[in-house]
């Protein structure tokens, strides 16, 4: 994907999102007592802040993350030091998630510091340079500021739901009234912007998705070719574990931090269907880049917030 393409698109995106946003805030504030509203609104704004806050305690709990010191496994610790100077960032903490499938992410807030973390099977799956691609696609994100940029247009989606069912509760409390007309009518319209800013807060994490690639493939030599054999492992792994256990729960909670979606491992594993598990890494990918995207993936991928496969691997072939 072509840079100024990619910029113009997260911008637009963006644009979007706080345009249509503001639009609707007006006319509510304008067709209704502003005092309510504004105070439902601080309530989600501050409860979303302590959200993002106090988030990576949560995630170390759910995920059973512990920090790597560079004396239990200087590995690790020597990838993410090098390649955090080559990023220009402060180097964050580094963790290690004992989690069943192959997955990294980065996360972090002001009081808990920056982390990257790699999930035990995901050293067990990939190779050391694989491993060294994925860790400079998290590195991306902190450099982008991705964790503050998603919760900022997260905070938009559910001001909205919150609103549109405040209103039709408040409707459905027998109020036949013609106001009681008025707040289902702006209940309605709320659920739908919901729906709306959620797609486009979705392709916005996909952008970011092509963003942190892009800056993986720039840090790491040969990082196109090592960023795509490890996705291509990562999908083709997490299908086979999920298969094994039916019902990985656990993945779900913060799957917009993965390097790739749990949950999109099936309809992605359909790119490797014709491939062994033990096919040699570049033909993996090459399995992967034979297959075409079809209407139905085009569909299916308007919500998830990573990117198809199949298009995530020809963006990195084009930066090779």
């Amino acid at each position: 994907m072509n840079l100024w393409k990619l910029r113009l698109s997260v911008f637009g995106t963006l644009a979007a999102i706080i345009g249509l946003s503001t639009l609707f805030f007006t006319a509510i504030l304008t067709l209704t007592g502003a005092f309510d509203w504004i105070t439902l609104g601080i309530f989600i704004v501050l409860f979303n802040i302590a959200q993002w806050l106090l988030a990576p305690y949560l995630i170390d709990a759910i995920y059973r993350v512990k920090e790597v010191s560079r004396s239990n496994d200087p590995e690790l610790y020597g990838m993410v030091e090098t390649l955090s100077k080559k990023s220009g960032i402060k180097m964050p903490r580094v963790m290690l998630a004992k989690m069943p499938v192959p997955n990294a992410f980065a996360y972090g807030s002001p009081i808990a510091g920056t982390r990257v973390a790699v999930t035990t099977e995901l050293r067990k799956t990939l190779e050391t340079e694989e491993v060294e691609a994925v860790i400079g696609h998290e590195l991306g994100h902190l450099k982008h500021r991705d964790v503050q940029v998603m919760m900022f247009v997260s905070l938009l989606p559910a001001l909205f739901y919150w609103i549109g069912f405040s209103m039709l509760l408040s409707a459905g409390y027998g109020r036949r009234n013609e106001r009681g007309g008025g707040a289902a009518l702006i209940g309605m319209v709320s659920i739908l912007l919901y729906w709306i800013l959620t797609l486009f807060t979705l392709h916005l994490s996909r952008l970011r998705e092509y963003y942190a690639d892009r800056h993986s493939a720039s840090i790491v030599e040969e990082g196109p070719r090592k960023l795509s054999e490890g996705l291509a492992k990562i999908v083709h792994s997490t299908n086979r574990v999920k298969k094994k256990r039916q019902k990985v729960s656990s993945l779900n909670s913060f799957k917009a931090l993965f390097i790739a979606d749990p949950d999109r491992a099936e309809s992605d594993a359909v790119s490797l269907m014709h491939a062994g598990a033990y096919m040699p890494d570049q033909r993996l990918v090459q399995e992967v880049l034979s297959r075409k995207v079809t209407t139905l993936d085009r569909v299916a991928e308007l919500f998830s917030s990573h990117p198809n496969i199949v298009k995530r691997l020809k963006a990195l072939q084009e930066l090779a």
